[in-house]
């Protein structure tokens, strides 16, 4: 059975990834008037201020362990974010749900032979199925194998993040470990934001509210659910709950975007909740 602090870390990050699941549609809209590095810098740049006045009420950790922690971030959102939203660019939507939906599977090959079992294994697989009966009639062209290559790179960049911000032994306050993988990860955007000088722009208020909510909501809330979660569950576990994101994506298409959808995708969700909950199983 699920202990009950297990459950409050499965609730945790399966919030997050409610919250995450929102962001791209509000991010592929402010991609109309900002670029893809910019605005991951405005995101967590943003993001980093607001955690900032949260943490100030909290102990430091170390030198060293503000550096640890730095690293995480750079993986599981300099790193992670950029390559997503390269990879999203080149290929196509169908793509990235597939292959974000087999993240879990690289993070267990990542985690070594403890992490597996025949039951979480087949709750994977269930998972993956289901994404591809929600993504099953999309389409799309275009530059679709550097596109997935960059997506596949960003899975190992995640898996690496989950198994280092796990490992994390500073036992310092979710929100200062937020903090520090922020700043780190604001840091490393803003230095890539500069290759797009040339395209840069005053944005829409419309805009500036969409940058906000992924800084607030998106970055610093759903970081934060997610980091308290991964305290008390495998690297594994915490990323295949993620399959609910495109489940949860589509749902968010339909009320902000009117887009329709079919009984195939229906059941693709259904299906992906199934295996979820297989592999969250000890």
């Amino acid at each position: 059975m699920i202990t009950e602090t297990r459950g409050l870390s499965v609730a945790a990050v399966l919030a997050a990834a409610l919250i995450w699941s929102s962001s791209f549609a509000v991010t592929k809209v402010a991609l109309a008037e900002v670029p893809p590095m910019t605005l991951g810098a405005m995101r967590f740049v943003l993001a980093a201020l607001v955690l900032g006045v949260a943490a100030r009420r909290f102990p430091r950790p170390s030198t060293r362990q503000r550096l640890s922690i730095g690293g995480a971030g750079l993986l599981g959102i300099t790193a992670y974010f950029a390559l997503e939203n390269a990879g999203v660019d080149l290929a196509t939507a169908s793509d990235a749900t597939l292959i974000v939906a087999a993240y879990p599977i690289i993070t267990l090959a990542l985690s070594g032979r403890a992490a597996f079992s025949p039951v979480r294994l087949v709750g994977m697989l269930v998972a993956l199925a289901g994404v591809w009966l929600v993504v099953r009639e999309h389409s799309g062209g275009g530059h679709r194998l550097w596109g997935d290559v960059l997506l596949v790179a960003g899975g190992v960049a995640w898996a690496a993040y989950n198994l280092v911000a796990r490992g994390e032994g500073s036992g310092a306050s979710p929100i200062v470990v937020t903090y520090y993988q922020t700043l780190a990860g604001a840091g490393g955007f803003v230095l890539l934001s500069l290759t797009e000088t040339s395209r840069w722009n005053v944005p829409s208020g419309g805009t500036v509210l969409r940058i906000g909510f992924l800084a607030v909501v998106c970055s610093v809330a759903a970081f934060l659910l997610y980091n308290h979660g991964l305290r008390g569950l495998e690297p594994s576990v915490a990323v295949n709950l993620l399959n609910v994101v495109p489940v949860a994506g589509l749902g968010w298409a339909v009320v902000l975007a009117g887009e329709s959808v079919t009984p195939w995708q229906l059941l693709g969700g259904a299906v992906v909740l199934a295996g979820v909950f297989l592999g969250s199983r000890k």
